[in-house]
């Protein structure tokens, strides 16, 4: 299966390469252990960061490449070519999800502190806005900010945030005013007092992602500490989600291309009913529709890329792209793992892996039906 595309450039293929090479020597060898433990080793994000992977649409002057958004999508492409989702969206949280909010919305002084810090990786971040009762509904958060002297109190609790146990720069979302997107977006470091990891979450997959649930008890950090203008913290977050589902749609189809790989290579060598399973019809036609599905929707995902980096809002056409690719690696996945028979179920097989991390992509960063009302809407 060829990837190439009207959209490559040898510096993409440049950037491929070095992430193939990080993943096959950093990545696949050890990252059994981190689904043992729950995380992704430090030392493994900072050897990243030193690399300049963590910056790349960020600032030179931070440490950055100043990047487009296409070399971006190069890089969450490439990376979701490993078989392991916990260790994809730790490093995707930190690239795309949490720090474009310090990026976006920091004014030079809060840059100054810690934005060539999170590209080094000597700093990891978390994005807290999924709360208990809401999650897509951003505008139905609970959390409160309470301006109080030269300081903001915060109160609330968040749940679901990923690098939410090992992080050290919070970007938060909390309510300062009566409407309901009234919403502001604050920086809290690890240590506060008052903000604690409230327990971490076990799941059915990313296990080498750490997930917590995060709890705001009267957490009193200076005016400072806002990020952004007050009360646009609800604009920030929607803008973001543009970046994010971008991102997300890139892990999805990896996973689709690594799926098909390694289904592809099992049913070539797999004897069964006389000869090699990819005898049978059903099983190369199969394969052969998901791979058609697995190029167009990359096609449509490079096309969405493209269109941010001419400065078009394609709200729709990226909420189409989570819908659709967060459903597609469900089906490419789980015909897949189908197809490998009872090695599919056997945990610590890639496949098996795989199927589980799947499953999220359709409920992650805006579940499909929220996803397709946002596309609805704008017809």
């Amino acid at each position: 299966m060829s990837n190439a595309s009207i959209y490559d450039t040898p510096e993409y293929e440049s950037l491929r390469d070095q992430i193939a090479r990080f993943i096959a020597k950093e990545v696949e060898p050890h990252a059994a252990a981190w689904e043992e433990q729950g995380f992704v080793p430090r030392e493994v994000l900072k050897r990243m960061g030193a690399v300049g992977l963590f910056g790349l649409m960020y600032e030179e002057k931070y440490g950055g490449a100043d990047s487009d958004a296409m070399t971006n999508l190069v890089f969450a492409e490439a990376l979701s070519q490993s078989t392991f989702a916990g260790f994809i969206i730790t490093v995707l949280v930190h690239t795309d999800m949490a720090s474009p909010h310090l990026h976006h919305a920091g004014n030079a002084e809060q840059k100054d502190k810690y934005l060539k810090k999170v590209i080094a990786g000597e700093l990891i971040t978390a994005v807290g806005i999924t709360e208990p009762g809401a999650g897509s509904d951003v505008a139905g958060i609970r959390s409160t900010a309470r301006r109080d002297g030269d300081d903001w109190v915060l109160n609330g609790t968040k749940m679901f945030i990923t690098n939410g146990v090992h992080a050290d720069l919070y970007f938060v979302a909390a309510k300062t005013g009566p409407g309901k997107r009234d919403i502001s977006m604050f920086i809290v470091e690890k240590g506060t007092p008052g903000f604690t990891v409230g327990r971490a979450l076990k799941k059915t997959g990313w296990l080498s992602s750490d997930t917590a649930e995060l709890i705001f008890d009267n957490v009193r950090i200076p005016a400072w500490n806002l990020l952004g203008e007050e009360g646009k913290g609800f604009y920030s977050v929607m803008k973001n989600f543009q970046t994010e589902r971008i991102a997300l749609g890139a892990m999805a189809v990896g996973h689709c291309q690594q799926a098909l790989k390694l289904t592809l290579d099992y049913v070539r060598q797999r004897q069964a009913f006389g000869g090699p399973l990819w005898d049978q019809q059903v099983i190369r036609q199969r394969l052969a529709m998901l791979d058609a599905k697995t190029r167009a929707a990359r096609a449509f995902m490079y096309h969405c890329a493209w269109r941010v980096t001419q400065g078009h809002d394609i709200v729709q056409d990226v909420s189409m792209l989570k819908a659709l690719t967060g459903e597609l690696v469900n089906e490419v996945v789980q015909t897949c793992q189908q197809f490998h028979g009872g090695m599919g179920f056997i945990r610590e097989t890639a496949i098996e892996r795989l199927w589980r991390d799947a499953r999220v992509l359709a409920i992650g960063g805006g579940a499909t039906e929220v996803m397709l009302e946002e596309v609805a809407k704008r017809y």
